[in-house]
């Protein structure tokens, strides 16, 4: 068994850093002076690689995923810079083969978490002390170290633990987590610079953006690394320490992208790497009266009982809990009459089937005309066939396997129940197997019941559901789109028609936080589509832009008077 700890295999490659001047007085407590503003290095989109046969990216990436599909890593919990174990070992597995086991991780015990919290605390007035201009380089040597040099270890460590093909790992482990720092470090600048417009003679008003009183719960799900790194990281680039409680499913890649962030500068206690047990672990968390925050990506069903358990706990509390979470979707694609088929075909098969329909974006609702339902079912049913599904190691494959056992048996109840109704009909995939790994075809259902469990119900699979609407009845259907479920995620149209195209975008306004047309409806990229969705989905806070790092900041205005006064009263009270 190979230990990944950060004495073992991430050496102090920060050494140089942390020596410097302002990381001297981060530890001492003293504030530093500001000598400069400082611009910052251009912020772009992370390039991405196409790894195309015989190219050297996909050599080094392959040899990287062989190397590491060979071994059993060894994850601590990491308290306060130290490496903490516990005694409660729990596997990682690899979902594409039952049999190997990515790593075994310690799980946090209330004694544990206790610590990290305390930890967290004491970490915390230094921190925020230390000059926006320092925290941001940490976080932008984290993504150059992301892009650079860990970027193969990561990926495959997403393939192996999470599922994932090389491109789905491409534009996850390596490219947006990456972008997710960078585009943070741009926008924390843009907040710091918003200062009054206006002074009146004798008085300089200023704006300052104090992190939260407390620390931080960063609770992140398997299904993008990215978003594990964004959820710890965007609250502490804004002064705040975390508590980061990674999921099952996701710990490996995790565990990576957090050793990288200590590599490139992040303090001990800034931010706690703490697997452990959900529920436990959450109580405890909020029965704290120091709990300041949850960042949540997660299922809407936790993320309500989560609402709950802060809000009975309100009395306790310094301060208001700030709650950002992004939960569930039922996403859709509506083909108009005037859609370009092939591209609406196409679009819709990478939407609802690229990672496994393992997004929270992934499309699962699908409507289509009457008079284009013959050829869209036809080129559909032969381009879902077509799909080629298997291990990550093979790089041809275009899908792999869903998370685990709870994952796979909840996805297959559906296709049963799909196969199993009179008013549906599975027209393409509907087979699995969990002999090796957790391996789902891509599955398509066709509906005559605009109120069809499938198309009402989050599946977070390989399904998608069809409904055939009437061409005279395209109203009937926005509306159908807008009723059908409590969710407000993601969303497609594909229309051709610009003047139907402005029509749909108004009318399914509150359907969707992110609205594509003519693409699908998955894939937004940071610093271009900001991510989020209302209703059942989530708080809409828009990672990738400004507004998230917002809701980890506590303004102070300031007024300065330069001139004395010499009385009390006012020229009115003569």
């Amino acid at each position: 068994m190979l230990s990944i700890s950060r004495t073992n295999t991430f050496k102090a490659a920060s050494a140089g850093l942390r020596s410097y001047s302002a990381t001297s007085a981060l530890r001492s407590g003293v504030r530093v002076p500001q000598l400069a503003t400082f611009k910052l290095p251009e912020i772009k989109n992370e390039p991405t690689m196409d790894y195309a046969p015989g190219s050297a990216e996909r050599e080094q990436l392959m040899a990287t995923l062989e190397e590491m599909s060979n071994k059993t890593y060894d994850v601590p919990l990491v308290i306060n810079g130290r490496e903490v174990r516990t005694g409660d070992v729990k596997e990682q597995l690899n979902p594409g083969k039952k049999s190997h086991v990515v790593c075994r991780y310690e799980n946090a015990g209330p004694k544990e978490v206790e610590e990290a919290i305390e930890g967290t605390l004491a970490a915390k007035s230094k921190w925020e002390s230390l000059p926006l201009y320092d925290r941001q380089a940490i976080f932008l040597r984290a993504a150059d170290l992301i892009g650079q040099k860990y970027r193969y270890k990561l990926m495959a460590a997403s393939m192996l633990g999470q599922g994932k093909n090389i491109w789905q790992a491409e534009i996850d482990a390596a490219t947006e987590s990456a972008d997710f720092l960078r585009f943070n470090v741009k926008y924390s600048s843009e907040i710091y610079a918003q200062q009054p417009p206006c002074n009146a003679p004798g008085v300089w008003n200023r704006s300052e953006y104090r992190a939260l009183e407390g620390f931080v719960y960063a609770v992140s799900p398997f299904n993008f690394t990215a978003i594990g790194v964004n959820l710890a990281a965007a609250p502490a680039l804004m002064g705040n320490t975390v508590l980061w409680k990674p999921s099952a499913g996701a710990v490996l890649s995790n565990y990576i992208a957090f050793d990288v962030m200590r590599e490139a500068g992040v303090p001990d206690g800034v931010i706690q790497f703490v697997p452990g047990n959900a529920a436990e672990m959450t109580k405890q968390v909020f029965d704290h009266p120091e709990f300041t925050s949850l960042h949540f990506t997660g299922s809407t069903f936790v993320f309500k009982n989560m609402w709950k358990q802060i809000a009975q706990n309100l009395d306790i509390y310094k301060s208001y809990p700030r709650i950002v979470g992004e939960t569930g979707g039922k996403n859709y694609h509506l083909i108009h009459p005037t859609a370009n088929l092939e591209s609406a075909v196409n679009n819709t098969i990478r939407g609802a089937f690229e990672f496994q329909g393992q997004k929270c974006s992934a499309c699962s609702r699908l409507y289509v005309p009457k008079s284009l339902w013959p050829q869209f079912r036809e080129k559909l049913v032969a381009g879902v066939e077509s799909i080629k599904q298997g291990p990550v190691t093979d790089p041809t494959n275009f899908m792999g396997p869903v998370i685990n056992q709870a994952a796979f048996d909840k996805i297959t109840n559906y296709i049963e129940y799909a196969r199993n109704s009179s008013d549906s009909e599975i027209i393409a995939g509907g087979k699995y197997s969990d002999s090796e790994g957790f391996y789902i075809r891509p599955t398509v259902v066709a509906t005559t019941n605009p109120d069809f469990k499938l198309l009402k119900e989050e599946i977070f699979g390989p399904v998608v559901t069809a409904y055939v609407y009437d061409d005279a009845k395209l109203d009937e259907t926005i509306e159908l789109i807008g009723k059908t479920t409590p969710y407000g995620l993601t969303g497609a149209i594909f229309a051709e028609d610009r003047q139907a195209a402005v029509d749909l975008s108004a009318r399914l306004l509150h359907t969707a936080g992110n609205f594509y047309i003519n693409d699908k409806c998955t894939g937004a990229v940071v610093g271009q589509q900001p991510f989020g969705g209302s209703r059942a989905s989530g708080t809409n806070d828009k990672p990738g832009s400004p507004s998230l790092l917002q809701r980890f900041i506590s303004p102070r205005s300031i007024k300065e008077n330069m001139i004395p006064i010499s009385g009390f009263t006012y020229p009115s009270n003569k």
